[in-house]
């Protein structure tokens, strides 16, 4: 029997698949950054590679995301990202991130045109580009990081933008690195 208008069956129903958008670090910053993620947040930390969060979320319809991504970063501009300094999200959530001092507009511009299609949802907070150095550790050790690293400098070229997905044991990873002001798709 089928069904009618309003009735759905748990195989009517697409199934979310996670979905991410980052700006990955390029070496040998990203080794510098690891190290750091190591040291204060714990091995934890260090398994996931540092990067900057542009969009984060889960799609019905990965192959229509995955063409909005490729359009954003076609429509986007290469530009400069300057970390310095250190800034937390606690009380909120335990978190001690370095700041994006410069391209935080262009990371916010492609913030919002990434949310601008079929990877639309609610934030619970307004986006705030960084890179975090330690998450859910104790607070001593998030103390330590916040004051040991406050003075830190580095800048590096943004060329290009990852799309990331679920792979099968579970961990993020990169499904395709978009250049910026590629063609699409």
């Amino acid at each position: 029997m089928g069904t009618t208008a309003g009735e759905m069956t748990g195989s009517d129903v697409a199934e979310a698949t996670p979905l991410g958008v980052v700006i990955e670090i390029p070496s040998p910053l990203e080794d510098t950054l690891r190290a750091w993620r190591q040291r204060y947040g714990g091995e934890l930390s260090a398994r996931i590679a540092p990067h900057i969060t542009l969009v984060s979320g889960s799609t019905t319809d990965w192959d229509a995301a995955a063409r909005h991504v490729h359009q954003v970063a076609a429509r986007a501009s290469s530009f400069t990202v300057r970390l310095h300094g250190t800034g937390t999200f606690r009380p909120i959530t335990p978190v001690v991130y370095l700041n994006v001092e410069e391209g935080a507009e262009a990371c916010g511009k492609l913030h919002d045109e990434l949310l601008a299609g079929p990877m639309r949802h609610e934030v619970s907070y307004g986006y705030r580009p960084h890179l975090t150095i330690a998450h859910e550790a104790d607070d001593s050790a998030m103390d330590l990081a916040q004051e040991e690293l406050k003075d830190e400098t580095m800048s590096f070229t943004v060329d290009s933008i990852g799309l990331f997905g679920i792979d099968s044991t579970g961990a993020w990873s990169l499904r395709e690195e978009l250049g910026l002001g590629g063609p699409t798709r």
